[in-house]
């Protein structure tokens, strides 16, 4: 969808783009498939905050989204397009031929009225229809992929993403994932043709900090703005360089270019080439 742009009337509209929402269902979200939400503010169960820079926002109703697409050969027509608080892409509510409403995941050029179909065989190569990789040709744009046959989307789920089928051999398929690395997949496992919908979501510019509080967003504020015993880079007079050392977070661990990832992880075997380009060591 294009992004909608605004006349500068004021500071916080000068530069504010947004995705254009006319095709999207405007009205109340379907009642069935809805239920409550409670905010935790990034704090946990005994109240203390574990993820920094959350809070307030506006009240959200969780979807309930099937991700499983487990209805296989049965056709759905797409009622509606619609937009979800909980994710950057948007969901369609699809009636099957049974009477059954689901909300589904969508890829771009699904439209209102078009029909999709999940199936465990091959079927046409049409944006939203689902299919094993095995039945895929390479080279073939796909989405919202199973880690685990069975198990649904786990992969290539963000607005724009998409991944690519690189090469098949016996039960594995090489897929380029959209970080750019090259992993294994089983060839049982499923995917949706097409690249994940709302193109447009990474051209989106709030103009105000208001409109990142209404997404639950709170202020962050530099480590050098801070006094020492809050940061690493805090002190000094007015605002004073890092210094010679690395860069830290504020509990005093590398900041930029450090690994975190622990060595010997089994998904490791699974990764074919890196994100960076590396070719890996398969054990």
């Amino acid at each position: 969808m294009p992004t909608k742009k605004y006349k500068p009337t004021g500071n916080s509209r000068r530069h504010l783009a947004l995705v254009d929402y006319r095709s999207v269902h405007s009205g109340k979200p379907y009642k069935k498939l809805v239920r409550g939400f409670a905010e935790n503010s990034g704090r946990n169960n005994q109240g203390k905050i574990t993820v920094r820079h959350r809070g307030a926002g506006n009240k959200r109703r969780l979807r309930t989204v099937d991700l499983l697409l487990d209805k296989f050969d049965i056709p759905a027509k797409i009622e509606r397009i619609e937009y979800d608080p909980f994710r950057t892409g948007f969901i369609g509510l699809a009636v099957y031929a049974d009477g059954d409403r689901r909300y589904v995941p969508l890829t771009e050029g699904v439209s209102v009225g078009q029909k999709i179909i999940s199936s465990k065989n091959k079927i046409d190569l049409v944006p939203g229809n689902r299919m094993p990789l095995k039945h895929i040709p390479s080279g073939m744009i796909v989405s919202f992929i199973e880690l685990t046959p069975g198990k649904g989307a786990q992969v290539a789920r963000g607005a724009g993403n998409a991944a690519s089928i690189v090469a098949k051999e016996g039960q594995i398929v090489n897929v380029k994932l959209p970080s750019g690395e090259v992993r294994i997949f089983d060839k049982e496992a499923a995917a949706t043709i097409g690249q994940v919908s709302n193109l447009d979501h990474s051209n989106i510019r709030r103009g105000k900090a208001g409109r990142k509080r209404w997404l639950r967003r709170r202020p962050t504020v530099k480590g050098k703005s801070m006094n020492p015993v809050d940061h690493p880079h805090g002190g000094g007079e007015g605002h004073s360089p890092i210094g010679l050392k690395h860069p830290k977070t504020p509990w005093g661990k590398p900041a930029m270019g450090y690994r975190t990832r622990k060595k010997g992880k089994k998904s490791d075997r699974l990764v074919v080439r890196a994100r960076k380009g590396r070719l890996t060591k398969r054990s």
